[in-house]
């Protein structure tokens, strides 16, 4: 799916690529979609995923059906539908990323980044696809954030080989993709046929995909798509705003040579405010499906997994639960723990709490639990984007579920009876 600007606040203003003007629209009211019709002189959307809402109508499903969603494709992934007509492939742009509308988000930023990219790449008959931030330095060249995961083994092998790695480079691209590419799967996994599993599912098809003249296959719905290579060459990139809203240390990363610029007609940057609400939800909702595995291997009946906004998506969750018997709550902690290594709090509560309720989470926690409750586990291994842990971090779990056999009249809120 193209980006959906339908209902979004409109920015006619000219806005500044590098003073900010963007940042802070979409910060002030991240619930809401931005689109900017003279960014650098192009047009531009920002929180155009901010909410789960958001996400669900894209897929063609509910909120609360996320999860499974994402899971139900994981387990069967499905084939793509190669076509020929892509809309990314409607017209060939002059080759000048300085010209096109990309922000500097912030003002210690080592210049304008892409934010919202996800790039494809194949070697040795292995594709991945996989999101980096990406800083501009010149009209066809860009340094590319490589943690050491997929991306970055591809990389090497094509390195080992004398080779550099071939890449395409998806802005705009439809959110199964998006969440796609942000999943923990096994390296040689290809996230497009997850992608196009939930796309059959949501939608009634499989997730169209169009060859590059590079020869790699994206997604056939983006609004652009940049031809590249991920070369030997190194350079400085950072810092930049990570997860929790703060700055990203400066590190010697590989260079991009971009070789072609792809866009449909009338194409809309997608933005993506680092620290936002989009950027917690595309990093934590593709977590949440793990999370959900492991802990049903440990208690059978989970109902819904979420990791929080407040705690970036990524530090903190809560995992409703029926518990068949005591110690459940426990070992529903110690499972979600292992499910996402990277969370440091977790909140177990029952199936009557809507957990994407934040007071009636703490509702759980204020009637539901005493402070014996609260299970602590010192010296574990945590997030590198939690600024407070030191090598390791402390765990803490809260079990605030109703005990098994006790009289539940105490802990249920009063109601009203259907209106006649």
């Amino acid at each position: 799916m193209i980006i959906d600007t339908a209902g979004a606040k409109v920015i006619s203003e000219t806005v500044d690529p590098d003073n900010y003007a963007a940042t802070r629209y979409m910060q002030d009211d991240q619930d809401t979609t931005f689109l900017f019709t003279d960014l650098n002189g192009g047009k531009a959307a920002g929180n155009v995923f901010s909410t789960r809402a958001k996400i669900a109508k894209a897929m063609g499903i509910t909120k609360d059906a996320i999860v499974t969603h994402v899971m139900d494709a994981m387990s069967a992934p499905c084939a793509t539908e190669e076509v020929s007509d892509a809309q990314f492939r409607q017209q060939e742009l002059e080759l000048d990323l300085t010209k096109l509308p990309i922000v500097k988000y912030f003002p210690k930023d080592a210049g304008r980044y892409i934010s919202a990219g996800i790039v494809v790449s194949e070697y040795n008959g292995k594709r991945n696809v996989s999101f980096h931030r990406m800083l501009i330095k010149d009209k066809d060249t860009i340094v590319i954030r490589l943690v050491p995961r997929h991306t970055f083994t591809l990389f090497n092998e094509a390195k080992k080989d004398g080779k550099e790695l071939k890449i395409s480079v998806c802005i705009g691209a439809p959110v199964e993709a998006m969440v796609s590419a942000a999943l923990s799967v096994d390296f040689g996994t290809d996230e497009l046929t997850i992608a196009s599993a939930m796309h059959r599912k949501g939608h009634g098809t499989p997730l169209k995909v169009a060859r590059c003249d590079n020869g790699l296959y994206v997604p056939a719905e983006c609004e652009y798509v940049f031809e590249g290579r991920i070369t030997a060459e190194t350079c400085t990139e950072g810092p930049f705003v990570d997860i929790a809203g703060t700055y990203d240390e400066v590190r010697d990363q590989p260079v991009i040579k971009i070789d072609k610029i792809w866009a449909k007609k009338d194409p809309v940057f997608q933005l993506l405010l680092p620290g936002g609400y989009e950027h917690f939800l595309l990093m934590g909702v593709p977590r949440e499906p793990v999370i959900f595995k492991t802990v049903r291997q440990a208690v059978p009946k989970v109902k819904n997994v979420r990791l929080t906004e407040g705690g970036c998506c990524w530090l903190n969750g809560v995992v409703s639960i029926s518990k068949n018997k005591e110690g459940d709550a426990v070992n529903a902690i110690m499972a979600a723990f292992t499910g996402h290594p990277s969370m440091k709090s977790v909140i177990i509560v029952d199936d009557d709490i809507d957990i994407f309720d934040d007071r009636e989470v703490e509702w759980a926690v204020a009637t539901r639990m005493q402070a014996d409750k609260i299970i602590k586990i010192p010296g574990a291994a945590g997030s590198s984007l939690d600024p407070s842990a030191h090598g390791t971090t402390w765990k803490v779990g809260y079990d605030a579920t109703i005990p098994v056999g006790a009289d539940r009249a105490p802990f249920v809120k009063a109601t009203l009876p259907p209106r006649e």
